[in-house]
C-alpha cells in the first residue's frame, strides 16, 4: 500500500558526501548508490533538507588527532564513548562537498554538523552530547512540517540516530530502506533494526511513495 505525500512531508537526506562514498575517506560500501534514489524523491517532496558533515581538522573524532590510536578503536570522553574514525568531511574539502551526481538544487536548508572540535554529531538533531541542539526541531516546527522521511548515509549510524531522536522531538517519522546504506561493522545493522522498530520508525521503500520515486 503506497504512501500519500503531503505539503508538510520533509525529506531529510542525510551525508551524502564523497568522504562516504566509493573511494573516500570513510567509504560506506555502496554509498553512492543512494544517489538517482534520492534524485527521483526530491522531484516528489514540497521540502527537502540535507545535513553535511563537517569537521574541523583537529576534531576528537579522527583517530589521528589521539597518539597510538586507529580508526574504530573507542576511547572515553567527557560525554561518554566516542568511535575514532579516519580523517573525513574536513570542512572546505572535496572530502565534505556532496556526491557530484546529487542534485541540491531543492534543498530549502543544508545543516552542518560536527563543526565543534570536541562534540561528534551523528544526528541531525542532537549532537552526541545529547544537549546540544542542531536547530533542526525549531525549523520544523516554526515552519509547520510534520512527518520525516530519512534517507542517506550510513543508516546504521547518522540515519538512525537522526530517525530516534525525530521520533523524540515528536515527528513521526520513517526511513526509506533502499534510499540508505549501511557500514555494516559487526550486528550494527541488525541493531539498528530493532532499534528503529524499538522508537515507532517505520522502514519503508521509495516504491511505496508513488510512481516518480519508484
Amino acid at each position: 500500500m503506497g504512501i500519500e505525500l503531503f505539503d508538510r512531508d520533509v525529506l531529510l537526506v542525510i551525508d551524502v558526501q564523497n568522504d562516504f562514498c566509493d573511494g573516500g575517506a570513510l567509504a560506506v560500501p555502496g554509498g553512492q548508490e543512494v544517489v538517482p534514489v534520492i534524485n527521483r524523491m526530491a522531484g516528489i517532496f514540497r521540502h527537502v533538507i540535507l545535513t553535511q558533515d563537517w569537521h574541523p581538522r583537529d576534531h576528537h573524532s579522527f583517530a589521528s588527532n589521539h597518539p597510538g590510536r586507529v580508526p574504530f578503536e573507542t576511547i572515553e570522553v567527557a560525554h561518554g564513548k566516542q568511535e575514532l574514525w579516519p580523517d573525513h568531511c574536513v570542512e572546505g574539502s572535496m572530502g565534505a562537498a556532496f556526491h557530484p551526481h546529487m542534485h541540491p538544487d531543492r534543498a530549502e536548508l543544508i545543516l552542518r554538523k560536527g563543526f565543534r572540535k570536541t562534540i561528534d554529531s551523528y544526528s541531525a538533531f542532537t549532537e552526541n552530547d545529547r544537549l546540544t541542539r542542531t536547530g533542526l526541531t525549531g525549523y520544523l516546527r516554526e515552519r509547520g512540517l510534520g512527518r520525516i522521511f530519512l534517507s542517506g548515509l550510513a543508516y546504521d549510524y547518522c540515519v538512525l540516530y537522526s530517525a530516534i531522536d525525530s521520533m523524540r522531538a515528536g515527528f513521526e517519522t520513517f526511513v526509506i530502506e533502499d534510499a540508505c546504506r549501511a557500514i555494516g561493522m559487526g550486528d550494527s545493522v541488525a541493531t539498528a533494526n530493532y532499534r528503529l522498530s524499538e522508537a515507532g520508525v517505520r522502514r519503508i521503500t521509495s516504491s511505496m511513495l508513488g510512481d516518480e520515486a519508484a
